[in-house]
């Protein structure tokens, strides 16, 4: 029998005691006037995502869990400690009778706040939080005791993931750092070319029918690749999450397997190599490369070596864009093809360290993750009994 097991068998005999929240908690929002606050030099944020610390001046200071009203909408807790700043669309949550750990709090309602926020939603979409949601929500409270020993076992998990994401983050950066100098060359040591002078084709994708969203376009059985499929792809494009019909491509381009895509709106400068035939939309270019000069993955590794400058010249639009143009005048170093399959080969070593799902560190931070979600779960559910 673990500790744990002990003192629930000792303190909570006959089951953990559940209460509404708002018995329990100090539930409240931060400020509301914005223009007065920036004239005193005070910036409330307005919680959206997981960056959340940006003010230099505060509004609370106290243990709390801190929830966005609007966005991520039940999947983003904060467990703060000290000073912040608050707007008055986010939620805090204070504990303060002693006999709740707030880190407890905070784990549980990790555990289930969002379920039991899209069981109350009138509606499948959640678009806000209100607080009488926050509230009614019910939470098991076993004794002080049986809290802190859940949020030592926990943080011990947190702590380990933490270790390897901190070590999983320095390696990208020394792939970064050692990509980079492969990728620096002195003056006239190789010739500098652009990306049209060493492909054999170069282009944007095609969509040139009008409504973009006419459903006659999609479900059939040609993959339809966009933006964000790039974006989450490793090095090689093996998922998608559209396709289209026979409509489709017929206004559209068939690019073959092995071509690399270049993002050029929303997400710049994104690169992967298609792992299969696929369409996408003009805001993607495809690269083939001419094999006498060039491979497909060289010129990857050299594009996200080239990717701030390439960011550079985005438009500054509402939606962040570059265009074909931009590569007209980007010229890139191409030694000879001995050298390219040489600099590929000890970068996909180096890559599959930090990038490889199957193997290494992120392989270990996902297992540990789901293993900490595991306890984390069976640690949050009693057998209990309301107040």
């Amino acid at each position: 029998m673990t500790k744990l097991d002990s003192l629930i068998a000792e303190l909570c005999p006959d089951g953990v005691k559940q209460v509404q929240l708002k018995t329990i908690a100090n539930i409240g929002t931060g400020s509301s006037d914005r223009i007065n606050a920036i004239e005193n030099g005070e910036y409330p944020f307005y919680v959206r995502s997981k960056t959340v610390f940006r003010s230099s001046r505060f509004l609370f200071d106290e243990e709390a869990i801190v929830i966005p009203g609007e966005g991520g909408i039940g999947d983003i807790f904060h467990y703060v400690v000290g000073k912040y700043d608050l707007h008055q669309r986010a939620y805090r949550i204070n504990f303060d009778d002693g006999n709740v750990n707030t880190k407890y709090a905070y784990y549980y309602m990790a555990t289930h706040f969002k379920n039991f926020i899209l069981m109350k939603a009138v509606s499948a979409t959640v678009t806000s939080i209100r607080k009488p949601m926050i509230e009614d929500f019910p939470i098991h409270v076993p004794p002080l005791e049986v809290q802190n020993e859940i949020v030592r076992i926990l943080d011990n998990f947190t702590e380990l993931t933490a270790e390897l994401t901190a070590e999983l983050t320095a390696r990208k950066k020394q792939h970064n750092y050692y990509r980079d100098e492969l990728l620096t060359f002195a003056e006239g040591e190789v010739e500098w070319k652009t990306l049209a002078e060493v492909a054999l084709e170069f282009g944007r994708g095609k969509s040139r029918h009008r409504p973009r969203n006419d459903t006659r376009l999609y479900g059939g059985d040609i993959p339809f690749i966009q933006t964000g499929d790039i974006r989450n792809a490793s090095h090689i494009i093996t998922e998608f999450s559209q396709t289209y019909s026979d409509f489709g491509l017929n206004q559209s381009k068939l690019w073959s397997k092995g071509t690399l895509c270049i993002t050029i709106a929303a997400n710049i400068a994104e690169t992967a190599i298609l792992g299969f035939d696929s369409c996408f939309p003009d805001s993607v270019i495809g690269f083939i490369a001419n094999p006498q000069k060039t491979t497909s993955d060289y010129v990857e590794y050299l594009l996200q070596s080239f990717k701030s400058k390439l960011q550079s010249k985005s438009t500054g639009s509402a939606q962040d864009n570059i265009n074909l143009a931009t590569f007209d005048s980007l010229r890139l170093p191409f030694p000879p093809l001995e050298e390219q399959a040489r600099i590929v080969e000890t970068l996909d070593k180096f890559d599959a360290l930090t990038s490889d799902l199957s193997q290494g560190l992120p392989a270990e931070i996902t297992a540990r993750q789901k293993q900490c979600e595991y306890y984390r779960d069976k640690l949050l559910s009693f057998e209990g009994v309301s107040a």
